[in-house]
């Protein structure tokens, strides 16, 4: 059984679940989210604490395995909607930068062109400064999707390091050509 699975949620004030013929309904102030529970999987909601149930795990493999991951996307959709998730990226190069135009957020990487990225429903991109971007949303798993697709546009290059990385990430740079 799952250590991580058998720890209880505690909903926050203002974050409302519900469940529905298997559908667990969890609604706050940034957002709604939604989960198909597994056949098998249960969940028991008393005094804003929230457990969940593995019915028959012992005997059962496949709800032993998604036991532990159930209770994690449970917990991270009560935390978004009640605090939401964030992504800091920044933008290393010269003449490298980013402008916000209302939601879309326009790029100049070095490119004979400017990027321009639209971000989906329910997350945000704000530009804090030209080389300082914070991806914000209620899904966890969106805003890190959304995160790595900027990333993508311009991957720091090994040799200067040039490129948009993750706040606090380590890039490993190669040594350049051998001199005489």
């Amino acid at each position: 059984m799952s250590r991580i699975g058998k720890k209880p949620i505690t909903i926050p004030d203002g974050v409302e679940v519900t469940l529905n013929n298997g559908i667990l309904n969890v609604k706050g102030p940034l957002g709604q989210e939604s989960y198909q529970l597994l056949d098998g999987i249960g969940v028991d909601i008393k005094d804003n604490v929230l457990t969940v149930i593995a019915e028959n795990a012992e005997n059962d493999k496949k709800i032993a395995a998604f036991f532990g991951l159930s209770r994690s996307l449970i917990n991270n959709m009560v935390v978004g909607v009640s605090s939401g998730f964030e992504k800091d990226l920044e933008i290393v190069g010269v003449g490298y930068r980013a402008i916000q135009q209302n939601r879309d957020v326009q790029f100049q990487l070095g490119y004979s062109h400017n990027i321009i990225f639209t971000p989906p429903e329910g997350i945000d991109v704000d530009v804090l400064e030209a080389t300082k971007l914070k991806v914000k949303g209620h899904n966890k798993q969106q805003v890190g999707q959304v995160a790595a697709n900027i990333r993508k546009l311009r991957p720091p290059e090994p040799y200067k390091g040039k490129g948009i990385r993750y706040k606090d990430e380590y890039i490993r740079k190669k040594a350049g050509k051998a001199g005489k």
